[in-house]
Formats: C-alpha cells, sequence, structure tokens
C-alpha cells in the first residue's frame, strides 16, 4: 500500500493548519524521516499511527517546533515552527507523553497558576469541570491516578484557549475505563470546542476510535492516508486465496479480484479444490503488514503462479 499525495485543499476548506512537505530528519548518519508530508485542516482529529520507533515523536516535536529539521518544508498555524514566536506558541496546546514534575501542587492551584501565562484563559473551575476533575481541585498532582494525570494535561494543554492541540501517546499505560474516559474527552474538544488535534498513537483501535483522518507512519514514511472507512476500503481491495495444490503443497496468493482467481483454479483443476479459502485482510493486518516488513520480516503471503486459460496468474 502506497500513500497518496496530500489532497488539495477545496474552495469551500481553509489552508491547512498543518503543512509539511518533503520533510526529514537525521540524527548523524541515521535518517529518521524520510520525506513526509502531511495536510491537518481545521476543526479534524489527525492521527500519526505507526509502531514505536516510526518517527512519530520527532514528527510532534518538528511542528511543536522544539526540534530543527534536517529539510523540508512545514507550515503551523501560517508560521515556520523553527521561527515561532510567543504569540504564536501561544496558540497551540501540548500534551507530552508523560509529565514527572508539580507533584506537590494541588491540582487547581496549578491550573490557576498556568492560566497566568495567557492574555485570555479559560476559566480554570470550568476548566476542571471539562475534564471531569471537580473533585480533585485539592488533591495534590503526585497522587492522581494515571487517567487523573492525564485528564489534568489536557486542562493544562487548553487553559490558554489553543487552535491547535498535540496529543502525543496519550493514553499509553491506561486501563480500558480510563482509556475510554480519555477518548470522551478528546471527542468533546474536537467537536464541541472547536480544538484541531493531531494525536499520535501506536494503537489502530485508538486512530479509528478518534481520528476524522489517519495516516500511518512505518520506518520513517507515511505509507498511507486517508480516513478510516477509506484506509479500510484500501486494506480490503486485496485479498488472500489459499488452497492446497495437487501435490499437497499449501499455496497462497494476493489479488484484487479473487471471483476471478478461484474460477481459474477450478478450471485448471477440473474438479473440488482442497482446503480453498477466501480471506480479506482487515486494516490492522495491512497495518500490521506494513510494520513486519519494515522490521526485515516476511510478508506472510507467498506469491503463487495460478494456471488460466491464457497463461498464468500471480
Amino acid at each position: 500500500m502506497t500513500a497518496p499525495a496530500p489532497p488539495a485543499p477545496s474552495a469551500a476548506r481553509a489552508e491547512p493548519v498543518i503543512r509539511a512537505r518533503g520533510v526529514t530528519m537525521a540524527y548523524g548518519g541515521t535518517t529518521v524521516l524520510h520525506g513526509l508530508d502531511l495536510d491537518v485542516h481545521r476543526g479534524e482529529v489527525f492521527a500519526l499511527l505507526g509502531p514505536n520507533g516510526a518517527g512519530k515523536t520527532t514528527t510532534v516535536e518538528i511542528l511543536e517546533g522544539f526540534r530543527r529539521r534536517s529539510g523540508g518544508e512545514v507550515s503551523v498555524l501560517d508560521t515556520d515552527p523553527e521561527r515561532g514566536g510567543d504569540a504564536w506558541r501561544g496558540r497551540i496546546g501540548l500534551v507530552l507523553q508523560s509529565w514527572r514534575d508539580h507533584g506537590r501542587w494541588r491540582v487547581a492551584e496549578l491550573l490557576k497558576h498556568f492560566a497566568t501565562y495567557y492574555p485570555d484563559p479559560r476559566d480554570p473551575a470550568g476548566l476542571l469541570a471539562l475534564v471531569g476533575l471537580t473533585g480533585q481541585g485539592d488533591q495534590q498532582v503526585g497522587r492522581l491516578s494515571g487517567g487523573q494525570r492525564r485528564r489534568l494535561d489536557v486542562a493544562l494543554g487548553i487553559v490558554g484557549r489553543p487552535e491547535l492541540l498535540f496529543l502525543d501517546e496519550p493514553t499509553t499505560g491506561f486501563d480500558p475505563r480510563a482509556r475510554h474516559e480519555f477518548h470522551v474527552l478528546v471527542e468533546r474538544l474536537a467537536r464541541e470546542e472547536g480544538v484541531t488535534v493531531l494525536l499520535t498513537t501506536h494503537d489502530l483501535m485508538e486512530a479509528e476510535r478518534l481520528a476524522d483522518r489517519i495516516a500511518m507512519l512505518v520506518g520513517g514514511r507515511v505509507r498511507a492516508c486517508g480516513t478510516p472507512a477509506e484506509l479500510a476500503r484500501r486494506a480490503a481491495a486485496q485479498a488472500e486465496v489459499r488452497w492446497t495444490a495437487e501435490d499437497g503443497t499449501f499455496r497462497s496468493a494476493r489479488t484484487d479480484d479473487p471471483s476471478g482467481l478461484v474460477w481459474d483454479l477450478h478450471r485448471a483443476a477440473r474438479g473440488p479444490i482442497p482446503g480453498l479459502e477466501v480471506r480479506r485482510p482487515t486494516l490492522e493486518d495491512t497495518y500490521l503488514r506494513m510494520v513486519h516488513r519494515q522490521d526485515g520480516g516476511a510478508d506472510g503471503f507467498t506469491a503463487a503462479s495460478v494456471p488460466t486459460a491464457g497463461g498464468t496468474r500471480t
């Protein structure tokens, strides 16, 4: 599966909030990003999906202005992040992978303190209600559960009314209930508050649940990009046909036309075909296959020549 070029904005759609073209990043002799292209539009939840080491955090740090890229062009809120000043940074909210500070502050006090850094902050009490922490206002930050701490991180990230919110692996280590509550919060921010969200995750189910569009980042390259439905349709375009040949060996082939392949097999065999099975891959299958290929593993499919009336089908 190859990534399509990012769609051009329609007349009804403004320029992307985030636009990246040909972005590269190298550390010494190791290249981490290989010509990355991204468009993120205002008001959408965009997921950057990939395994650990795919380059997600590096990408986000470049977009946030915390890391200087090796090459390419980047615009975030109409500004190159490498030259973004305080006013630009005030339009962006950050929720990093983890925090290890502020443990002795009380939740409400910390939020009020952060609010003083912005010209038009949200009301801290209302923000605690929004993220579901009203009952923890007097509690020390260090005594919060993991899920509560992440909700506080979001509150700190949006107290300045950002237009764009970065969430870097926000639910790592969550139990199912905490994950669900966090997902509901992110959906509310996007749908009711109009915040544009860029989410990085290695969890396909999380990306499908939250994102309007998903970019699959594997080995520093965007391998596919589209809505969950578009990616699912593309994944299902090729099916795997499995069968047992006359010599007793297992055969399999991938094809866009499984019905035609099965018909060719029946014509060639002139009888029942042992072990015949047609399997359409899920989006998860396709994602895992991309990751497996990047790790140097086999595809998991064996190409086989199939006799047809006019020759062979592979």
